[in-house]
């Protein structure tokens, strides 16, 4: 067991999170832009005793994708890698939304189907922005789904046009994410591994409270607040679904998103606010 990797790419509040629930007993790898912040966050991860190595990484570009896959295997069987990394709408333009949120996951789920170890587990974290209004026609999804990666951001259906502001591009990447991990899900089982997405609601971690900051953050409330859960989720939410689907329980559980976000999209469904 202690021979296995687990890697985790994104420091933030979900990645810390997560690293703490599933990496403990494995040779932790985390991975981040932000290299002040993965220092921060791997060194609070040694302190409380887990064997971690920071990597910085850039997810937007296939080559330190691809040095990050090669590290992962090189330090033992990869049993499981997670992926949170990520931008909101009031954090970035169209362009870094779709390199970051759409190109970033494709690259990953390439990368690492060549380095996951047979009986090894993938995720991907998306948005319950990807249960909003998307239009894609049949055609489209499939092209989403199985591109090759280089290709993706050439595509008409991604061509930044078609998005008026950064929340467009947001749902529309989030829920590529999911039509991505479906195709992917092939991939991977011919490996011998399963990869699967989780949709998280709103979750208090800086890029959260941001959002509510911003110019639609009274309509979040709302719907937060018209919510089963009545709350804002927390990191440790997220973090024990992404250790159920990771796990040996979801062992038949394959390409499939679990929405972890309080019953938010649920009531929104049902007429409340939102």
């Amino acid at each position: 067991m202690a021979d296995d990797v687990t890697v985790v790419i994104g420091a933030g509040g979900m990645g810390e999170a997560i690293a703490t629930r599933i990496g403990a007993g494995t040779r932790l790898l985390l991975a981040d832009r932000d290299e002040e912040l993965l220092s921060a966050v791997a060194d609070r991860l040694a302190g409380q005793g887990y064997d971690v190595t920071g990597l910085p990484v850039d997810i937007a570009d296939r080559g330190s994708v691809a040095g990050l896959a090669r590290a992962a295997a090189g330090a033992g069987p990869v049993r499981k890698v997670v992926h949170t990394a990520g931008v909101s709408p009031v954090q970035a333009p169209v362009p870094v939304i779709l390199a970051v949120d759409l190109l970033g996951v494709a690259l990953v789920l390439e990368e690492f189907a060549e380095a996951v170890a047979p009986g090894g587990a993938g995720l991907v974290i998306s948005s319950m922005a990807s249960y909003g209004p998307v239009e894609l026609s049949p055609q489209e999804a499939v092209q989403l789904a199985s591109a090759p990666a280089d290709r993706l951001l050439s595509l008409p259906v991604t061509a930044q046009d078609r998005f008026p502001d950064s929340g467009r591009a947001y749902g529309f990447a989030k829920r590529a994410n999911r039509l991505r991990v479906q195709g992917a899900s092939v991939v991977w089982g011919a490996r011998g591994a399963r990869v699967n997405s989780i949709s998280p609601g709103l979750v208090s971690t800086p890029m959260g409270r941001g959002e509510l900051d911003g110019e639609h953050g009274q309509r979040i409330r709302a719907m937060v607040e018209a919510s089963n859960a009545g709350r804002v989720g927390t990191p440790a939410d997220i973090a024990a679904a992404a250790e159920f689907l990771l796990g040996p329980s979801a062992g038949f559980v394959s390409g499939a998103d679990l929405l972890v976000d309080g019953g938010v999209i649920a009531s929104s469904v049902g007429g409340n606010p939102g």
